[in-house]
């Protein structure tokens, strides 16, 4: 989770342009440790599906 802290006197949009600058970096990192180690798109779409079911099973035990 990215935090922003606004300085005292700071303006609004100087601390959005922080705020956007610090997301993209994180996603830059993101994408760059994803692309280290080559996976196969069969993997990464079980990995899709496994993390879709888990996240369903967590929503229908929230709703019993």
């Amino acid at each position: 989770m990215i935090k922003i802290e606004i300085k005292e006197g700071e303006n609004i949009e100087r601390a959005l342009k922080r705020y956007k600058r610090k997301h993209r970096n994180v996603q830059i990192m993101q994408n760059l440790r994803e692309s280290r180690y080559f996976t196969k798109p069969s993997v990464k779409r079980r990995r899709e599906i496994q993390k879709a079911q888990y996240i369903q099973n967590l929503r229908d035990q929230e709703e019993v």
